[in-house]
């Protein structure tokens, strides 16, 4: 595929395309041959060679001449299993969340809905809703990176959105939200019709969870993926909800969406959640690990994370983020950028944490950009 600048569409053609599109950025993903990969949360431990041979003949004796079959509903089953589905509850697959989040903005397209989430946030909420035609409202976030509840509950009042995102911990900022602000926002929701989807793409290492609580209300979905598990590229996210809920969203959902290669990776990493929940123990150790040696670093900001990521702050005048965040990168370490996503990240570069030697080369390397850099 060429790397190089795309040329100038035909004007016959750009008038087709949406003026909106044109003026959007496609999603970017960094270049990260050869480098220590901490810039997109993902579980950074292989299957042992044991697992991936068993793993590799069950791919290798599937059907891949025939479309998916029943078989993923066994992995429907086995999702629901594995997250306590309550009853009454109904499961959706997509192809990552992502997909999921896209479609749900597909069916609550009516007139005049919108989607509402705190900001900063999940970017592929405000993108879904933008390629959909919606509205997309959102709420900044307090200094700290706490839910502003009056602000909050104002913007559901005036906007009366039709689906409000609650991501649990959230990303960038990697917290949990307060149990009492998130009820009074679910019940608020709920007053004026609309959906919640509490959205817990970093579950495995997170404290909590919203699972016992979703049975309390009939239009709160719950949303999570198995790409922070440890399968990021089998690309699989799932969503629980009541049974009538999901029978009409998943009507959006294209047929086949699941190919057999992703359904069998997903079923087979449940058979072995024991093997990935040790890895997610691991890594929330070495998030304990990282907190305490970045807090220990002059002109560095931490805070608590309940996912498996840190978000930090350079501290001191003027632009500091991107020299720092360039140095990381000159000693092979790769992170993300996000100081200019919204203002309350000014400064600010989100970690993955990862193995305790890729943790010791991103500490290295940041004790060394940070010295050269400020």
């Amino acid at each position: 595929m060429s790397t190089s600048e795309p040329s100038s569409l035909d004007p016959k053609l750009k008038k087709l395309i949406r003026q909106d599109v044109q003026s959007m950025h496609a999603y970017a993903i960094q270049d990260s041959a050869g480098m220590v990969k901490l810039d997109a949360m993902e579980n950074p431990h292989r299957l042992s060679p044991t697992l991936q041979a068993e793993l590799g003949s069950r791919l290798g004796a599937l059907a891949i001449n025939r479309y998916p079959d029943g078989r993923v509903n066994d992995l429907r089953h086995a999702l629901a299993e594995y997250a306590g589905m309550p009853t009454g509850f109904d499961i959706m697959l997509g192809n990552g969340s992502d997909e999921l989040i896209s479609l749900l903005a597909m069916a609550c397209d009516v007139p005049g809905g919108s989607i509402l989430a705190p900001v900063p946030g999940f970017v592929m909420y405000a993108m879904s809703a933008q390629l959909q035609g919606l509205e997309f409202v959102g709420v900044p976030l307090t200094a700290d990176f706490e839910l502003d509840e009056s602000a909050m509950l104002a913007a559901i009042a005036r906007h009366q959105p039709s689906i409000v995102y609650l991501a649990y911990p959230n990303n960038p900022t990697a917290n949990l939200w307060d149990d009492a602000v998130i009820e009074n926002i679910v019940v608020a929701v709920g007053a004026q019709g609309g959906l919640v989807v509490m959205d817990e793409a970093y579950q495995p290492f997170s404290s909590k969870s919203y699972a016992g609580r979703m049975a309390r209300h009939g239009h709160v979905l719950l949303m999570r993926t198995l790409s922070k598990f440890g399968l990021a590229g089998v690309r699989l996210g799932y969503m629980m909800g009541p049974k009538a809920l999901i029978a009409e969203l998943d009507k959006v959902r294209p047929p086949y969406n699941i190919s057999v290669l992703n359904y069998e990776c997903a079923l087979f990493a449940l058979e072995h959640q024991d093997v990935f929940a040790a890895q997610a123990r691991e890594l929330v150790a070495q998030r304990q690990i990282l907190l305490n040696a970045l807090r220990s670093m002059p002109r560095l900001q931490a805070w608590d994370s309940d996912a498996n990521m840190v978000l930090v702050r350079v501290l001191g005048e003027g632009e500091r983020a991107g020299p720092v965040f360039e140095g990381l990168k000159a000693r092979g370490v790769l992170v993300k950028n996000i100081s200019k996503m919204h203002p309350l990240l000014t400064n600010c570069l989100r970690l993955t944490v990862g193995t305790a030697h890729e943790n010791e080369q991103l500490l290295q390397a940041l004790k060394e950009a940070l010295q050269v850099a400020l």
